[in-house]
């Protein structure tokens, strides 16, 4: 794409931004003094904007930058004209095939991330070594080197995160996996990826914690943090699966879903699912989203209907702003207006918020005639599962409820429950995180099973309680 320069002498004044900022030294300054006293800019070679907007962006209202139409004119180098090529519009969904042969394997939760990464089409990773998620660091930098993709072993999560959300504008599909601490760590990351709305994926190992705590341990302890880790506390996809082969599938609809709705994506595992080993069944074909391009659209919204906008990539020649601040739909930063503020954030919600529906993913079982609804999240599902058939056999009137998308929580679904069941049980590998989440949903009485001592809930605790009250 080609930009038009123009610069309005009268608003001038002299800062010499432009010539500092311009990164292809397009700018100088002319023989002619201002009536300030200072010499006055001019474009020097208009050929060589990328338009990367810096110099609009830092002027006090002086400078224009246009784009113009890809398939312009152009003069090269050696003085002949060419026609550039406009990009074409990308994107949608589409049926691919297996990169491994179809079939059943015996591979962990760690592994079973990797493959159905590469298989959605992810070809970035960049990490730093941490338990227990070590072995999804050490078979991407394996896997991606023989299906042509990026590897790079970061100096921290710090460097992690970001590299993602760069390889990501650059039209990849892109992943990074960490624990608790380093989840931590790229909090930042991720809010900046909400408001540049940069799809990409983190899986985050959970171990037990504060802190370095138990890190060879299970547990869930970062449920509330995935949701409301970071600043800005805008809505979060998160998935947590039970099993490996839910791994493998939620893996799967992670990236499509964050390309779906150009967001991070949060996968949930902990220190148990990682490492477990379990059957799994691989199609021969997977269907797979990549995000949505049109040339010349806006590449933020918000978007009138609340849907994903655009998202082009480095090199499509769009004259497009990549900003963690408060911008317009084409990126340009606008902080000092409220309006696009609250709209702004408003449609970072509601493109998802929108969707809750099609957002509900849970696994039920006997919930028609339950009085006691068990309410679980991942590996304890698990636990939670058995206990509920034990005591269904033994006669007791519960259900399970265990949401696979965690977040947005299926606010719906427990309210339609609660006009059912008279009690709510949350059995969880922390000190009751989710509890409070399902008790600001509903008005029945809802019970705590905590156990954050790095250990697996054994089954026979909550079926112990199911029949007996006691924890």
């Amino acid at each position: 794409m080609q930009h038009r320069i123009s610069i309005d002498h009268l608003l001038c004044r002299g800062c010499n931004l432009c010539l500092e900022v311009c990164p292809k030294e397009v700018f100088q300054d002319s023989a002619v003094i201002g009536s300030a006293g200072f010499k006055l800019k001019q474009v020097v070679s208009p050929e060589k904007c990328t338009g990367c907007g810096l110099c609009e962006l830092c002027c006090p209202g002086a400078i224009s930058l246009d784009s113009l139409p890809d398939d312009v004119l152009a003069t090269t180098s050696a003085g002949r004209e060419s026609r550039r090529t406009r990009s074409q519009s990308r994107g949608g969904w589409k049926e691919v095939k297996s990169l491994l042969q179809p079939g059943r394997y015996f591979m962990t939760g760690n592994d079973a991330i990797v493959e159905a990464a590469l298989a959605a089409g992810c070809r970035f990773f960049s990490g730093y070594p941490i338990t227990p998620a070590n072995e999804i660091l050490e078979r991407m930098a394996r896997r991606l080197k023989e299906v042509g993709g990026k590897f790079i072993q970061a100096e921290d999560e710090i460097a992690s995160i970001f590299m993602v959300l760069g390889a990501s504008w650059a039209g990849l599909k892109a992943l990074t996996a960490t624990a608790g601490p380093g989840f931590a760590l790229m909090q930042e990351g991720l809010s900046l990826a909400d408001m540049a709305e940069v799809p990409c994926v983190v899986v985050n190992v959970q171990r037990a914690g504060p802190s370095t705590g138990q890190a060879t341990r299970p547990a869930a302890m970062d449920m509330r943090e995935a949701r409301y880790g970071s600043h800005g506390g805008v809505e979060r996809v998160v998935l947590y699966p039970e099993s490996v082969q839910e791994v493998l599938d939620l893996t799967i609809e992670a990236f499509n879903l964050a390309e779906r709705f150009r967001t991070p994506v949060i996968l949930l595992s902990d220190g148990y699912l990682s490492h477990l080993s379990e059957k799994v069944e691989l199609s021969e074909h997977i269907r797979v989203y990549d995000r949505i391009y049109v040339p010349g659209k806006p590449a933020f919204g918000p978007t009138p209907d609340f849907s994903t906008p655009s998202m082009p990539r480095f090199g499509d020649g769009e004259n497009v702003g990549v900003t963690g601040s408060t911008h317009d739909r084409f990126g340009k930063r606008a902080t000092a207006d409220p309006s696009v503020q609250e709209s702004l954030v408003f449609h970072l919600d509601r493109k998802i918020l929108e969707h809750r529906e099609e957002l509900t993913d849970c696994e039920e079982l006997f919930l028609e005639d339950a009085e006691t609804a068990v309410v679980a999240f991942g590996t304890v599902g698990r636990s939670a599962k058995w206990a509920v058939k034990e005591a269904r056999r033994l006669g007791k009137p519960v259900g399970l409820l265990r949401p696979r998308i965690v977040y947005p929580f299926p606010s719906g679904r427990v309210r339609e429950l609660a006009g059912a069941v008279t009690k709510f049980v949350v059995p969880e590998m922390n000190q009751g995180q989710m509890f409070h989440v399902v008790s600001e949903k509903v008005s029945r009485e809802i019970v705590s099973l905590p156990q954050p001592n790095g250990q697996i809930i054994d089954p026979r605790r909550i079926l112990r309680y199911l029949m007996e009250g006691v924890w």
